[in-house]
């Protein structure tokens, strides 16, 4: 049998010649998995065999701080007026992804003949895009860049298009193409051209799964401080030109996925789509996702944290302010769980009390709250911290879920602070999301949680 005969029969509809969304009908159950490759894992080509517990948790910590700066300037300037920002002026525009602070990574493959592209996956983002020749000034790659001239379904968007008119900025070029740009807070940028490309992926069910007409940058320019290992960015946003977008109805505007433990490194994460994608689960609750500014993140509504019955109220951070937001937002390229200084106070006072173990320093400066656990084995009883989301979804979290290893026989406690609720992104991130099968329903707008062995 040939390797075609493998492949998911996916036919394309245009939907009108403006948007260039791709609309696939499938021939299957229209659900498909792939597999997502944490940055620590021995599959990375970040992986450190020399590192430790504490000191990947160190580097988390940094990232998930630079990640809270990337939220919070980016809805701060999702409510400042587009069009009164020059194009030449980058800092006026918020990126995509904040440079190297990204958790996932997941391979995808892009053009005919297809190019395999190992790319940062980013619920934070929306647009999915790569580096493309010509490059000028681009940041170092080891990956051959994409030449959009040698694929024959490589196609450029123009200018007087909705799908141009779908990213935050754009301008047109000589060619009449729709060009974007973004940002950073360093003055760098990522700029090209908006295209449409046949995208593809190996499935772990073992069929590769093509869609064409998937719209993507084309990056031309770039000096973030990306790694040289990342050839682009898969956006699993909320916003329109993500990938989760784009698949639409096709895939039942569903995905999930499901995150082992950190101290499992060996083990495989899962990103699942369509009918994959539905969690169903006796133990299962589920939530509102609530709509916000910019639409690329996905808000819940936090009402109260409880420590072994003690309750905690949530303090009302910036992007909850001005709005009907949502309090926190769920992210998989967070590590910790972020929360405003008042809440973390009372939450660090309420499992003060429930543990009776000696109060160390953290070592690594990182955590305000860290135990002394040498000599007590197994015995070390360590409270139930619950997260109650709006609609009676209560998300109880383990030691592993809550609880980090900062040092020998040194565990912390895996929330830190987001600053002054004036300030503040509370940001539910993927140490409390590990072992829970977490499925997103962007059509009834809807989060599932359900408890699971997720290795």
């Amino acid at each position: 049998m040939t390797r075609s005969s493998y492949y998911f029969t996916i036919f394309m509809f245009i939907l009108s010649a403006a948007t260039h969304l791709p609309n696939l009908v499938w021939c299957s159950s229209g659900g498909f998995s792939v597999e997502l490759i944490h940055r620590d894992s021995p599959k990375s080509p970040l992986h450190d065999p020399n590192s430790t517990p504490s000191s990947r948790i160190r580097a988390a910590a940094e990232r998930s701080r630079s990640r809270a700066i990337y939220f919070r300037d980016a809805i701060r300037k999702a409510r400042l007026s587009s069009s009164a920002l020059p194009m030449d002026d980058a800092s006026n525009f918020y990126s995509e992804i904040t440079p190297n602070t990204y958790e996932y990574l997941m391979s995808f493959y892009l053009g005919t003949p297809a190019n395999k592209i190992l790319a940062i996956a980013d619920t934070g983002s929306d647009l999915i895009w790569v580096q493309c020749v010509p490059c000028k000034e681009c940041y170092p790659q080891s990956a051959p860049l994409f030449d959009p001239q040698s694929s024959s379904s490589y196609k450029t968007i123009a200018c007087n298009t909705d799908s141009c008119s779908i990213l935050p900025q754009s301008s047109c070029d000589s060619s009449s193409q729709c060009n974007y740009q973004y940002g950073y807070g360093d003055k760098s940028i990522v700029e090209g051209i908006l295209s449409t490309e046949t995208i593809g992926f190996d499935s772990t069910g073992g069929r590769p799964v093509q869609i064409p007409t998937t719209l993507f940058g084309c990056t031309h320019q770039s000096n973030g401080t990306f790694d040289k290992n990342d050839a682009g960015l898969v956006g699993l946003g909320g916003g329109k030109l993500s990938l989760i977008r784009q698949l639409g109805s096709t895939i039942g505007n569903k995905f999930s996925y499901c995150l082992p433990s950190s101290t499992q490194t060996s083990a495989t994460s899962q990103l699942n789509f369509g009918s994959n994608a539905v969690v169903s689960s006796s133990n299962a609750v589920t939530t509102p996702l609530i709509s916000g500014s910019p639409d690329t993140f996905y808000f819940l509504n936090l009402e109260h944290i409880s420590v072994a019955g003690k309750i905690v109220t949530v303090g009302k951070p910036m992007q909850a302010k001005g709005s009907a937001q949502g309090n926190i937002i769920i992210d998989s390229g967070t590590t910790l769980t972020l929360i405003d200084d008042n809440t973390l106070q009372a939450l660090e006072s309420n499992v003060k009390s429930s543990i009776s173990l000696p109060q160390v320093k953290d070592p690594n400066d990182v955590f305000n709250l860290c135990f002394d656990v040498s000599g007590t084995g197994a015995s070390t009883q360590f409270p139930e911290i619950t997260f109650q989301f709006s609609g009676g979804a209560s998300v109880a979290l383990q030691e592993p879920n809550a609880f980090v290893e900062a040092g020998q026989n040194i565990l912390c406690l895996a929330i830190i602070s987001s600053g002054s609720i004036a300030d503040s992104i509370n940001i539910f991130g993927n140490i409390a999301q590990q072992n829970f099968h977490i499925g997103y329903d962007l059509a009834s707008m809807q989060l599932t949680f359900a408890p699971t062995n997720c290795a």
